[in-house]
């Protein structure tokens, strides 16, 4: 599975404008609202919201990859967003996050949904394809950087 299996050009969002954890999330989500209409927007939010309680998806470099299951839901969803200045998100070490996946999968579904994050963890491992989304001049940019590097796994 590759990223851009499941992520489109149009579930990037080069400026986020929230400068908290859940503004940032709700834009996100509103992203997939767009691409999946059957999505309910509130209920994502819930889920995200629940598994930030039992420890930040902060996980430091930068990065956030906050996350979730959804009952009724057929297939795996991702949006990408890019705060230039910085979210404070409770990340491990304690820096603000500037890149975030928003990854939402099935209920029943174990093996996609980790998938997804080991992909995510292993792109964006790399400081150079950090430094290369940090500076992307928009969201064509920052999903050729992702595709480009999609690729190469």
């Amino acid at each position: 599975m590759r990223l851009t299996d499941v992520l489109q050009q149009n579930q990037v969002i080069a400026d986020l404008k929230g400068t908290g954890k859940r503004a940032v999330m709700e834009e996100l989500c509103q992203v997939l609202q767009e691409a999946d209409p059957k999505l309910n927007p509130e209920r994502l939010m819930e889920v995200l919201i629940e598994r930030e309680r039992l420890g930040s998806t902060g996980i430091g470099d930068g990065i956030a990859i906050p996350h979730g299951k959804l009952e009724n839901l057929s297939h795996l969803l991702l949006a990408f967003g890019r705060s230039k200045a910085g979210v404070e998100f409770d990340s491990l070490d304690g820096k603000p996050a500037h890149l975030f996946f928003l990854v939402v999968a099935p209920d029943k579904s174990a093996g996609i949904h980790l998938k997804a994050l080991a992909r995510i963890s292993r792109l964006l491992k790399s400081g150079s394809v950090r430094k290369d989304l940090v500076e992307a001049k928009g969201a064509p940019e920052i999903f050729e950087v992702i595709k480009a590097q999609d690729e190469d796994f």
